[in-house]
C-alpha cells in the first residue's frame, strides 16, 4: 500500500477536479432551434393592415384637447389621493390606485398621442423610440407611461405584427396601434364643469318606450323582413333567404288549412 503525504494527496485531488472541469468544457453546448417564424410574435398581436379601419376613429373637433385637459386634471386628482393615503385619511380602491399611478411623464406621452390623433385623423401607431425622441424621455419611461395610461383607461393599445419577405412565412413585431379615450371611471374625480351633462329624468322611460315599439315592429314583420332589418351584410342575406323559405312554408300551411283538399270517395 502506497503512502502519500498530505501535500501529494491534495495535489492528486486538485488534478482530478481539473480534469473533470476540462471534460465538461469540451462537451458540446446545447443548441436552440430557431423560431419557426424567424422572430417570436408577442401574444395578442394582430397583423397590421387587417383591423385598423375598425380600431381607429377620427376625433371630433376639440376632442383631443378635452382628453388632454381631463388627463391633466386626473394627474392632479392622483396627487391628492396619494397625499391623503400617506396621511392615513384614505384607503385607495383599485380605481383610485390606477389614478394615483398616473405620472407627469404619462401625461406628456398622452399629449403626444393626442397630437398625432388630431393631425392624422385618429391613426396613431408610433414606436417607443419615436415617442422617446418626441418627448425627450427614456424608452423605459415611455413604456411605463403607456402602461399607466392603459391601466387608468385613457388609452387602448393593440399589438401588431407584419409579414417579412423571405424564405417561408416570416413575421416581425411592429409598432402598436393606440386610441386615446376618456374613461368613465375618472369622471367622478374631475371638476363638475368637465363632466358630461346628466341625462334627463325621463330618458330611461323614453328608451323603454322606444324599445317596446321596436319589438312590436319586429313582431309584425315576416321572417325575411326581420332578418333583413336585424342583421346586415352577407349573414343578413343568408338569413333573409332562409326567412323567405319559412314564409313560403307557413303560407302554404295556412292555405291548406283554410282550403283543404276534398277526400277521395271510397269504392
Amino acid at each position: 500500500m502506497t503512502a502519500f503525504t498530505l501535500g501529494e494527496a491534495s495535489a492528486r485531488v486538485l488534478a482530478r477536479a481539473g480534469d473533470g472541469l476540462r471534460d465538461r468544457s469540451r462537451a458540446p453546448a446545447r443548441t436552440r432551434a430557431p423560431h419557426r417564424t424567424g422572430a417570436p410574435v408577442l401574444r395578442d398581436s394582430i397583423e397590421a393592415g387587417t383591423f385598423e379601419e375598425l380600431f381607429f376613429a377620427t376625433p371630433a373637433p376639440g376632442e383631443t384637447d378635452r382628453l388632454l385637459r381631463a388627463c391633466r386634471r386626473t394627474l392632479d386628482a392622483g396627487r391628492r389621493l396619494r397625499r391623503e393615503e400617506r396621511a392615513g385619511t384614505r384607503t385607495l380602491s383599485a380605481t383610485e390606485r390606477s389614478i394615483a399611478g398616473l405620472t407627469a411623464a404619462a401625461v406628456r406621452v398622452f399629449e403626444e398621442l393626442c397630437t398625432l390623433a388630431r393631425l392624422n385623423q385618429g391613426r396613431v401607431y408610433p414606436s417607443y423610440d419615436w415617442l422617446a425622441e418626441a418627448t425627450a424621455l427614456g424608452r423605459a419611461t415611455v413604456a411605463r407611461a403607456l402602461h399607466a395610461l392603459e391601466r387608468c383607461g385613457f388609452l387602448v393599445r393593440q399589438r401588431r405584427f407584419k409579414r417579412v419577405e423571405g424564405e417561408g412565412p416570416r413575421y416581425r413585431q411592429t409598432s402598436n396601434a393606440y386610441r386615446p379615450l376618456l374613461p368613465a371611471r375618472v369622471l367622478a374625480y374631475l371638476p363638475r364643469w368637465m363632466r358630461p351633462a346628466p341625462l334627463p329624468v325621463d330618458h330611461e322611460q323614453h328608451r323603454a318606450v322606444e324599445a317596446e315599439a321596436h319589438e312590436r315592429m319586429l313582431a309584425s314583420l315576416s321572417c325575411r323582413e326581420r332578418a333583413t332589418a336585424s342583421v346586415g351584410g352577407m349573414l343578413g342575406k343568408v338569413l333573409a333567404s332562409l326567412g323567405a323559405a319559412i314564409d313560403r312554408d307557413m303560407a302554404s300551411a295556412c292555405e291548406s288549412h283554410n282550403h283543404p283538399q276534398p277526400l277521395m270517395d271510397s269504392i
